[in-house]
C-alpha cells in the first residue's frame, strides 16, 4: 500500500503521523510511505532521515494526498485536508467528531473510511492508541497549571509545591483514568497537595495502593465535586467518554465561589471540554480568564513536547496502521478493537457514541458494536 504523511498545519502542532523508525517498518513490509518535505522538523527528523528510512519525500501535501492511499496524521484533518480527501483514502488519526460537526460533514462528504485513534480498544477495554497522549497530556498539565499559577500568568502567585512553613497548591484532578493518574503522579511529585476524583472503586485502590495515601482519592459525585474546586487551586479536568463529548463538571456558577487566580486546565477540551466555560486555545495564546478564575485549555497540549509525542504516538500505532496497510480494511473483519476505531465509512457514521453526540444514526458494517 502507498502510505502518506502530510505535515501537520494545526496551530503549534509539531508532532509527525510516522517517525523515521516506523517508516523503516512500513517499508519493510513492502509498502511505499511518501512523506511531506519538512513533516519530521518539528518534532527533530530531517527528510534526509527519512531518505534513509526508505521513505519518498513529496514536495507538499497535495502531493501526498493524491500520491497516497492511507494517510496517517496526528490531529484531525483541518478543512483544506478533509476537501483532499477521496472514497479510496483510509485516514488513520485522531478525530474527535463528537464535538466537531463541521468536520465530521466534511468526512462524510468525502467518502473516505476514517479511524480515530481515540476510539480503538483493546483486550482489557483500554484505548491504547489515546494512552500514551493522555500520559503526555496529564503530566503537560501540572507543569502548565504550575506556571499558569504565577502572578505573572494571571494566577494567585502561589507556588504550586510550596516551601518549608507555607503550604502548597491544592490540586484536584477530576477522573482517575490515563490522564488523571498522570497528573496526579506529577503533582505529587512536585510537592502539591492532590485529591483525585473518580467513580471507579478498583481504580481508586489501586492509586491509593501505589501512592501509600499520598494521593488522597475521593468518589466522584455532584456533592463532591462541588466541596473540592471550592477549596482547590488548581483543577485538572480528565475526563472521558470514548468517542462522546465530555460530561460538564464545573458550572459557570461555580467560577465566582472559587478563588481568586485559581487555575482550570481543561485536558479534556478535544473532546469539547468538561468545564462548562472551556474554550480551545493554543499554545500561543493558552489561557483566558473568565470571573477570576484562569482557563488553560490548549487542544493539543502533546504537541508541546513533540520529539517525546511522536515517539510514543508511534509506538503504539505502529501494529495497527501496519496491519492496515497490510491488509486495507479487510483488517476490521478479524480485528474488533480496530473496527471500533472506525468513525466514518462511505459517507456513513460507523461508531455509536460519535453518532449519538451529533444527533445521527451510525451503521456497523464490521460487526464491531454487536
Amino acid at each position: 500500500m502507498r502510505v502518506g504523511v502530510p505535515s501537520e498545519i494545526k496551530p503549534g502542532e509539531h508532532r509527525v503521523g510516522l517517525t523515521p523508525t516506523a517508516v523503516r517498518e512500513y517499508v519493510g513490509h513492502g509498502h511505499t510511505v511518501l512523506v511531506q518535505s519538512g513533516a519530521g522538523l518539528g518534532a527533530g527528523y530531517a527528510d534526509d532521515v527519512y531518505v534513509k528510512a526508505g521513505a519518498t519525500i513529496a514536495p507538499d501535501a497535495a502531493a501526498v494526498f493524491a500520491g497516497a492511499d492511507m494517510i496517517v496524521k496526528v490531529k484531525e484533518p483541518q478543512k483544506v485536508e478533509w476537501e483532499k480527501l477521496e472514497p479510496r483514502h483510509i485516514l488513520f488519526t485522531y478525530l474527535h467528531l463528537a464535538p466537531d460537526p463541521a468536520q465530521t460533514e466534511g468526512l462524510l462528504k468525502s467518502g473516505a473510511a476514517a479511524i480515530a485513534y481515540e476510539t480503538v480498544t483493546d483486550a482489557r477495554g483500554g484505548l491504547p492508541l489515546l494512552a500514551p497522549m493522555s500520559e503526555v497530556a496529564g503530566r503537560i498539565a501540572v507543569f502548565s497549571a504550575a506556571e499558569t499559577l504565577l502572578k505573572h500568568n494571571g494566577g494567585m502567585g502561589l507556588l504550586l509545591c510550596g516551601v518549608p512553613g507555607v503550604p502548597p497548591a491544592r490540586v484536584v484532578v477530576l477522573g482517575g483514568g490515563v490522564v488523571g493518574s498522570n497528573a496526579a503522579r506529577m503533582a505529587a511529585g512536585l510537592g502539591a497537595e492532590v485529591v483525585v476524583l473518580e467513580r471507579s472503586i478498583p481504580r481508586m485502590r489501586e492509586l491509593d495502593d501505589l501512592y501509600q495515601g499520598r494521593i488522597l482519592t475521593r468518589y466522584s459525585t455532584f456533592a463532591a465535586v462541588e466541596e473540592e474546586i471550592l477549596k482547590a487551586d488548581v483543577i485538572i479536568g480528565a475526563v472521558l467518554t470514548a468517542g462522546a463529548a465530555a460530561p460538564k463538571l464545573v458550572r459557570r456558577e461555580h467560577l465566582k465561589q472559587m478563588k481568586p487566580g485559581s487555575v482550570l486546565v481543561d485536558v479534556s477540551i478535544d473532546q469539547g471540554g468538561c468545564f462548562e466555560t472551556s474554550k480551545p486555545t493554543t499554545h500561543a495564546e493558552p489561557t483566558y480568564t473568565v470571573d477570576g478564575v484562569v482557563h488553560y485549555c490548549v487542544a493539543n497540549m502533546p504537541g508541546a513536547a513533540p520529539r517525546t509525542s511522536s515517539e510514543a504516538l508511534g509506538n503504539a500505532t505502529l501494529p495497527f496502521g501496519l496491519a492496515l496497510a497490510d491488509k486495507g480494511l479487510d483488517a476490521l473483519k478479524t480485528n474488533v478493537h480496530l473496527a471500533r476505531g472506525l468513525n466514518v465509512l462511505n459517507g456513513e457514521l460507523t461508531h455509536p457514541a460519535v453518532a449519538e453526540a451529533l444527533g445521527k444514526t451510525s451503521v456497523d458494517p464490521y460487526g464491531a458494536w454487536k
